[in-house]
C-alpha cells in the first residue's frame, strides 16, 4: 500500500570517512573533470552509507531506544518559556498522534496536508504521519485560496491540518471542489491533542506494522514549489532522498551536528513548508541536536525567542543577515559611533578573509596586529551582534540566494561561521555546501558528499545524486513522472565551477536579460549587491530586448526612517520620496558602486524608485523571498516604459 518510486538508483560510490580516528572532521576534496580548459564537473564521494531499510518514521523510535534521556526538542509554552523533550517523550507523542491518524481511517499512502507556520506541532505531525505510513504535503500559510485548493486537489490529500481556525474557515467555500478531502483539523482548537486521545485504543503494534511497510524508496512528501511563474509543481521526495541529504550533511557539517561535549542547538524560524527548513529539522532529529521552533520572523518576536532559546546555530537567508548588519550599523550611527562601527566592520572583513586565506593555503592567516584589532572591537561591536542572536550562535546555515563575499567575511570575522548552501526543492535541500575546513567566501561551496555537479555547455547547473527527486507528482499520468535526464537534474540556474570545484551561482537561466545589442546579462549579482544597501529593500533589473539595463528599486522602510532621523527630517511615506533629489543621489552612488562588478554593457544606466515595496501578499515575492519577475513587470509596466522614454 506504500507508494514506491520506480527504478530508484543505487549509490554508485562507496562512502569515505569524513572523520579521523579521533572523530574530528577531515578534508575530502572534490574530484573534478575539465573540458575545453574549464572545470565542468565536480564530485565529492558520500560520507554516509546509503540507508537500505526503514524510513524517517523510524527516527523518533530509534532515538528513544538508543538515547531515551537525550533532549531532542524544546517546545515553547504559552508564556514564552521553553520545555525540553527527551527522545523517549517525543517518541511517545509521535506514537500517540500516529495512532490517532489510524483511528480516523487514514491508510498507508494517503496524503495529509499541513498548513502552519514553524511550530513544534509541524514536526510532530510530520513524524507521526510517516510512522502511520502517510505522505505529508506542506502548504504555506500565506498561500492564496487558489493555491491551497490546487495543492489539495492535485495531491489528492484526504486530510488537512491548519494552524488557525481562520485558515480552515477561509477554505470553507472551496470544500465542494476538493472531493478527496475528508478531514479538517485545527491546531489552535486542540485537534492534534484530540488525535492523540482518539488513538488510545489502537494497538502500538499497528504503527510498528505500518512503519515496517516503508522503505527508502517510499514516497515521504510532496512539496509544491512556490515557483516564480505558473502553477506549483509537486516534487515527490522519498525517505531515501532525505536520508541521503541529511546523513551526508550531518557528517560534513561536523561543528553543527557532531560537536562533542557541547550543548548544540538549532532554532528554526524559516518556513517549514519550504524544503530548507524541513531538511534541517529532520537532520536535527536524526543527529539528536536540540531543536526549537518559532513562528514569527518579526524582530520584536524573534529577538526575545533567540535570547530565551540561545541557539548555537541558526538557519537563515541572506536577507536576514543583511538586516542584522544594517540594523546594527544604524544603531551605532544613532549613538554617534558610525565611524567606529565602520572600522570594526572593515577589521572583521579583513580578519575573515585572512582566515579563509590560511585555510585555503593562500596566505599566512591573521597578523598579530589584525588579531589585536579584532580583540579590541569584539566587546564593542561583534559581541553585541552575537548577543542579538542569543549570545551563543557560532554557526549559521544560509541559503535561498547568494550571500556575497563582503557579508560572509564580516560574519566570519565577527565570530559566526556561515555555511552557505545551494539547492532546490528537487534536491531535498542543499546540493553544495561550504566545507567547514576550507571555505571560499562568495561561493556556495563544494558538492554535498554524494553529489555530482555539472556545468552544461550553456552554463546551466546540472545535479545528480541520491538526494535528487525521482520525479514530479502527476495524478493524470498515474503518480510520478521523471524529472531527470540520464540521471541529471537541470536546475534552471547558471553558474561556474572554479579549479578546485567551488560553485558560484551567476543567475537563473530564464532570468537572463538579452539587450537589444545582444549582450546577455545575469541580473542576480547586481540585484544582490544593491539589496544589501541599508536604504534598499528590493531591486529588480530590466532590459530584455531594450538598449540598456535599468533597475526597479524599492525602499527599506526601517533604513529610510533612520536616514531621515539622522538628517533631521520628518518621517514621510515612501511615495513622497520617489523624486527626492538627495535620496536619488545616494542611490546613484550605490548603483555606481555595483556597476564596478560588471562590464559597461551589463551596467545599470537608469533606475526608478517605486512608491511601494515588493511583497508576497501583492504577488511580487514567493514565500522564499524570490522575485516574481513576470508579475512585477505587469504591475509596473508604466514605470518600466518611462525608463526607456515611453
Amino acid at each position: 500500500m506504500s507508494t514506491p518510486f520506480p527504478n530508484a538508483p543505487a549509490s554508485s560510490t562507496a562512502p569515505v570517512s569524513a572523520t579521523d580516528y579521533d572523530g574530528l572532521p577531515i578534508l575530502v576534496e572534490p574530484e573534478t573533470r575539465r573540458l575545453d580548459g574549464a572545470v565542468r564537473e565536480a564530485f565529492v564521494p558520500p560520507f554516509a552509507p546509503p540507508v537500505k531499510h526503514g524510513s524517517l518514521g523510524d527516527l523518533p523510535f530509534d532515538n528513544a531506544e538508543t538515547a531515551p534521556r537525550a533532549v531532542v526538542l524544546s517546545r515553547r509554552t504559552a508564556d514564552g518559556s521553553w520545555v525540553d523533550l527527551t527522545a523517549a517523550r517525543f517518541a511517545e507523542e509521535v506514537l500517540a498522534v500516529a495512532k490517532g491518524l489510524i483511528a480516523e481511517g487514514l491508510v498507508p499512502g494517503d496524503r495529509i496536508a499541513v498548513m502552519a507556520r514553524t511550530t513544534y506541532e509541524w514536526t510532530l505531525l510530520d513524524f507521526a504521519a510517516w510512522a502511520a505510513g502517510l505522505v505529508t504535503v506542506p502548504i504555506y500559510p500565506t498561500s492564496s485560496l487558489f493555491q491551497t485548493r490546487w495543492i489539495l486537489q492535485d495531491s489528492g490529500a484526504v486530510a488537512l491540518v491548519t494552524e488557525t481556525a481562520a485558515q480552515a474557515s477561509a477554505l470553507g467555500p472551496e470544500l465542494d471542489h476538493i472531493p478527496d478531502l475528508r478531514h479538517l483539523w485545527v491546531m489552535e482548537k486542540g485537534h492534534v491533542d484530540r488525535l492523540a486521545e482518539l488513538g488510545a485504543l489502537v494497538p502500538d503494534a499497528e504503527v510498528a506494522v505500518r512503519r515496517g511497510m516503508l522503505g527508502p524508496d517510499t514516497l515521504a512528501t510532496l512539496i509544491y514549489t512556490s515557483g516564480t511563474t505558473g502553477r506549483p509543481k509537486g516534487c515527490a521526495l522519498s525517505h531515501g532522498n532525505f536520508f541521503a541529504e541529511v546523513d551526508n550533511a550531518i557528517e560534513l557539517l561536523h561543528p553543527i551536528f557532531k560537536a562533542k561535549g557541547e550543548d548544540v542547538s538549532v532554532l528554526l524560524f524559516l518556513p517549514m513548508s519550504h524544503v530548507f527548513g524541513r531538511m534541517v529539522g529532520i537532520a536535527c532529529v536524526r543527529a539528536r541536536v536540540r531543536l526549537g521552533h518559532v513562528p514569527s520572523l518579526k524582530a520584536e518576536d524573534l529577538l526575545p525567542d533567540l535570547a530565551a532559546f540561545k541557539p548555537t546555530c541558526l538557519l537563515t537567508i541572506p536577507y536576514m543577515l543583511e538586516k542584522v548588519f544594517n540594523s546594527a550599523r544604524a544603531k551605532a550611527e544613532s549613538g554617534g559611533r558610525a565611524s567606529s562601527f565602520d572600522r570594526a566592520a572593515a577589521v572583521a572583513r579583513r580578519y575573515g578573509e585572512a582566515v579563509e586565506a590560511q585555510q585555503t593555503g593562500t596566505g599566512p592567516g591573521p597578523s598579530r596586529a589584525l588579531k589585536t584589532a579584532r580583540g579590541f572591537y569584539d566587546p564593542l561591536v561583534y559581541r553585541r551582534i552575537r548577543n542579538a542572536m542569543g549570545g551563543r550562535v557560532r554557526y549559521a546555515i544560509c541559503g535561498g540566494s547568494p550571500l556575497g563575499r563582503r557579508l560572509a567575511a564580516f560574519y566570519a570575522g565577527a565570530g559566526i561561521e556561515i555555511f552557505e548552501g545551494y539547492g532546490l526543492t528537487e534536491t531535498t535541500g542543499a546540493s553544495t555546501v561550504t566545507p567547514p575546513l576550507k571555505p571560499r567566501l562568495g561561493t556556495v561551496g563544494w558538492p554535498l558528499p554524494g553529489t555530482k555537479v555539472r556545468i552544461a555547455a550553456d552554463g546551466e547547473i546540472l545535479i545528480a545524486g541520491e538526494h535528487v527527486l525521482r520525479g514530479y507528482w502527476d495524478p493524470q499520468a498515474g503518480g510520478v513522472v521523471p524529472a531527470t535526464r540520464d540521471g541529471w537534474l537541470p536546475t534552471g540556474d547558471i553558474g561556474e565551477l572554479d579549479d578546485e570545484g567551488y560553485l558560484t551561482i551567476t543567475g537563473r537561466k530564464k532570468e537572463l536579460l538579452i539587450t537589444a545589442g545582444g549582450k546577455s546579462v545575469a541580473p542576480a549579482p547586481l540585484e544582490n549587491w544593491l539589496r544589501s544597501h541599508p536604504l534598499i529593500s528590493q531591486c529588480m533589473l530590466v532590459g530584455d530586448t531594450r538598449p540598456f539595463v535599468s533597475a526597479l528599486i524599492t525602499l527599506d522602510l526601517d533604513g529610510i526612517t533612520h536616514w531621515r532621523q539622522m538628517n533631521g527630517k520628518h518621517p514621510v511615506p515612501p511615495e513622497l520620496l520617489v523624486d527626492d533629489a538627495e535620496l536619488r543621489a545616494i542611490l546613484q552612488r550605490a548603483v555606481d558602486e555595483a556597476n564596478r562588478l560588471v562590464s559597461r554593457p551589463e551596467s545599470i544606466r537608469k533606475f526608478t524608485i517605486l512608491p511601494v515595496d515588493f511583497t508576497e501578499l501583492d504577488g511580487h515575492l514567493t514565500p522564499s523571498m524570490k522575485l516574481r519577475r513576470e508579475q512585477i513587470m505587469r504591475d509596473f509596466a508604466t514605470e518600466v516604459e518611462e525608463l526607456y522614454g515611453g
